[in-house]
């Protein structure tokens, strides 16, 4: 099993209490940290407005950090989990892309969705449009990335897209053009477009979950004629760990307390059913049963979240040491 690591960027809270003038410094020294350990790529989420509820906390852009932090590391891979695709023009995001490739030397992972953050949406200006539409700007923007990628131009006369001679030079550095992580779980259409695009897939990380989502995109991969063994599949974790059992409950308590402060306590109440009983919480023998049983199945790359890592990192620390090795390789 691969992993990766979230670097905290505000968008769960996880940078509040500290000064802004300090948080590019510290998502830097977390990444670099990562590049040093065990982690084979880091990542980031394309939000604008925090959750569990919109605040003036900072929430950090996606595509900014992915070229400074392209242009401060050196071996670690980057990505986001996931770039929501109506937010940028897709012919823009491909030369976005490209660009922080080329800065990167090669690094860039293209995490892709369709989105879902309706408050952001409407607050930035994009209307909400329908699942469908939103689908159908996914497929037509997947399709302009890759081509402009592999050609370095695109034109598409699609129904949500249209592009003439796009111009996407220089193309990223990495033959084939930057893999594609095709992110959710839809199982009519977001499996489908990953079954005819994807390198990666991202959705739902439990057993049944996992096991229920693998299954439709096999039946996806064989309807479109692609080759399901091909794709890596993913899920993200959002990762709890104590060496006791009362020490995972009072970590817990701490991400609960921290939310509540910015977002009240219901709905940092609520925001804990995103960790309890969930398999990347509790103590690292419960946590490699959990992941050992979604290996089994075909999960091959986890993308961890430490909701506290921006504040302490002994959590990674104990992540590193004891889930990592048991399960790598």
């Amino acid at each position: 099993m691969r992993f990766g690591i979230f670097v905290p960027q505000g968008w769960r809270l996880d940078l509040a209490g500290i000064d802004p003038a300090d948080q590019w410094n510290t998502m830097k020294d977390l990444t670099l940290r990562a590049e040093a350990g065990p982690w084979e790529s880091a990542w980031v989420y394309d939000h604008f407005h925090t959750v569990p509820a919109p605040t003036e906390e900072a929430t950090h852009e996606a595509w900014s950090l992915m070229s400074a932090l392209g242009a401060v590391t050196s071996r670690i891979r980057l990505g986001q989990m996931c770039t929501a695709m109506a937010y940028r023009n897709p012919a823009y995001l491909a030369k976005v892309a490209a660009t922080a490739d080329l800065i990167s030397g090669g690094r860039i992972e293209m995490g892709i969705g369709a989105g879902w953050y309706e408050h952001e949406w409407r607050a930035y200006g994009y209307g909400f449009p329908s699942a469908g539409e939103r689908l159908g700007r996914l497929d037509e923007g997947v399709q302009i990335m890759r081509q402009a990628w592999a050609t370095g131009s695109a034109t598409l006369d699609g129904k949500h897209y249209q592009v003439n001679g796009a111009i996407v030079r220089p193309k990223p550095l990495q033959d084939g053009g930057i893999p594609l992580w095709i992110a959710g779980g839809g199982e009519k259409v977001t499996l489908k477009i990953a079954a005819k695009y994807a390198q990666y897939t991202n959705f739902d990380g439990t057993l049944d979950g996992f096991t229920h989502k693998s299954a439709l995109l096999r039946e996806h991969c064989a309807t479109v004629g692609t080759d399901f063994d091909a794709i890596v599949r993913s899920s993200n974790y959002n990762v709890v760990i104590g060496a006791t059992e009362a020490e995972v409950e009072e970590r817990l308590a701490q991400t609960k307390a921290r939310i509540a402060k910015y977002a009240g306590d219901e709905l940092a109440e609520g925001s804990m059913s995103a960790y309890r009983g969930m398999p990347g919480v509790g103590t690292p023998e419960q946590i490699v049963e959990n992941l050992t049983a979604l290996r089994e199945k075909g999960l091959g790359y986890a993308i961890c979240y430490f909701p506290e890592a921006a504040y302490d990192t002994s959590g990674v620390e104990l992540f590193e040491r004891e889930v990592i090795p048991a399960l790598r390789g």
